[in-house]
């Protein structure tokens, strides 16, 4: 069965950090991209950051971009997310995914077939 944890969220103040780590378990999916997504209340989800099976390839949200660092240890099956200069707008749900299909690479939503429970992040002002 596959599963897909995540864990470091939390309260921080404007302009703190936090890292996110994403473990995955019940399979191997090192052919993968894999993706964290947020969704605020009332909001939909959003794409946050996404990489490639390799790990040389990434793509950003505008939002988030030269703020955020995505990673991935594929030996250890494990994915981060690296946030700094955090805003309250960043405050959400934050899920890791694995998407469906090997080497397709994609910074939408759709197409990612495996999610994890989410981490709550809080940015307060």
């Amino acid at each position: 069965q596959v599963q897909l944890v995540e864990s470091g969220g939390g309260l921080v103040q404007a302009g703190g950090s936090l890292t996110l780590s994403c473990a995955v378990s019940g399979r191997t999916f090192s052919r993968y991209t894999w993706g964290w997504f947020r969704q605020a209340s009332g909001k939909e989800r959003e794409s946050v950051a996404v990489i490639n099976w390799s790990g040389d390839r990434t793509a950003y949200a505008d939002s988030v971009k030269g703020r955020f660092t995505i990673s991935r240890n594929n030996a250890k099956n494990t994915m981060s997310l690296q946030m700094n200069s955090l805003k309250p707008e960043d405050t959400a749900v934050y899920y890791c995914a694995v998407h469906a299909t090997a080497y397709y690479f994609s910074l939408a939503r759709d197409g990612y077939r495996y999610w994890g429970q989410g981490t709550q992040v809080t940015v307060s002002s």
